[in-house]
């Protein structure tokens, strides 16, 4: 390293405090990205929101609809094992499998789909 290189100064990490290069070579503290956590997103927490894990489909009459009853069985469109979709607000997000959890269902996500924003 020559003496007309400069030196740029490490951040202290100790401290928690983070540093950004910025263009002009000087280094800026980034306030928008110190310590960003589940604490930041708090006033999130209480919106609800609506979660479907769809396993199939199936299309049918309102008369054939009407004619089910308990122990009924329907003819979906996807196979045994094949990934199901789970949707918030109505919105594909991920792809995910049924588990049994303690003699529960639950869904595993597998996948997670990446939508472009227009």
């Amino acid at each position: 390293m020559s003496d007309q290189d400069t030196k740029v100064p490490l951040p202290n990490l100790e401290d928690g405090e983070v540093q950004q290069v910025v263009d002009s070579g000087s280094i800026a503290p980034d306030r928008d990205s110190v310590h960003r956590g589940a604490a930041d997103l708090e006033a999130l927490f209480d919106v609800p929101v609506q979660v479907s894990a769809v396993l199939g489909r199936a299309r049918m009459d309102v008369g054939e609809l009407l004619k089910l009853g308990p122990g009924a069985v329907l003819e979906l469109d996807r196979k045994v094992g094949e990934a199901i979709d789970i949707y918030v607000n109505n919105r594909l997000v991920a792809r995910g499998e049924v588990v049994l959890v303690e003699d529960k269902l639950g869904v595993t996500m597998t996948e997670i789909i990446k939508t472009e924003k227009n």
